[in-house]
């Protein structure tokens, strides 16, 4: 019986989850034109999701050019999503980070390769036991520039895995900052159980596979 009930709550929630996604809000999302946001002060700016916010924020302030990390919600179609909000899975949002760097220093090309090396990325609609379309991978693109270099990395990638690639690419269009409480979440809160058994574990992969990319300390 318990089982029986477990499935059920489940096929409602990926139900719930699969009409925020196929919405006709939704769809005017991701068939947008591209928001452009200029450079300010000689930094840029690059979102991704790719799971929880938390992993994503540490892995990307580890990288040599990058500034700062900021999490928040980005890919949806509903104005102001809170935490609460977007864990329901019908803002079409998903966790995302803004992340703010030199680019005469880290490219837009890194950012990516970033991404995809520090992720499962044939997981669809999550990362690990996080999973939801809220935890789901999507990569942002500002211009054809950068939607050149995404799809074609993601091409390659696919062919060397002889499998598909899960993350989404999508049209910038706004990113909404996550409550203060979320942010540096990893550095603040070292002892957090899923900072401990998750985040510092993802983070430590992936600097095994990129040493060369991380600042001298982090």
């Amino acid at each position: 019986m318990k089982h029986l009930i477990f499935a059920l709550i489940l096929s409602l929630l990926i139900s719930c989850q699969n009409t925020a996604q196929n919405s006709e809000a939704q769809n005017a999302v991701i068939h947008a034109n591209p928001i452009e946001i200029p450079i300010k002060n000689g930094k840029a700016r690059a979102y991704f999701a790719s799971g929880c916010f938390w992993c994503v924020e540490a892995i990307y302030e580890s990288i040599k050019g990058v500034d700062e990390v900021i999490s928040g919600y980005s890919g949806g179609h509903t104005k102001n999503p809170t935490y609460e909000t977007n864990n329901t899975g019908k803002t079409g949002h998903a966790e995302s980070v803004e992340v703010i760097y030199d680019p005469e220093i880290v490219s837009f090309s890194t950012l990516v390769d970033v991404y995809f090396g520090s992720q499962n990325v044939t997981q669809v609609n999550g990362q690990g036991n996080d999973i939801g379309s809220q935890y789901r991978s999507i990569i942002f693109y500002q211009n054809d520039a950068q939607k050149e270099i995404i799809l074609k990395k993601k091409a390659e990638l696919s062919k060397k895995l002889n499998a598909k690639i899960a993350a989404e690419v999508y049209p910038f269009q706004k990113f909404w900052k996550a409550e203060n409480y979320h942010q540096n979440y990893e550095r603040l809160h070292p002892n957090n159980p899923y900072v401990r058994n998750v985040s510092i574990p993802r983070l430590n992969r992936f600097k095994a596979k990129f040493p060369e990319l991380l600042k001298e300390k982090h």
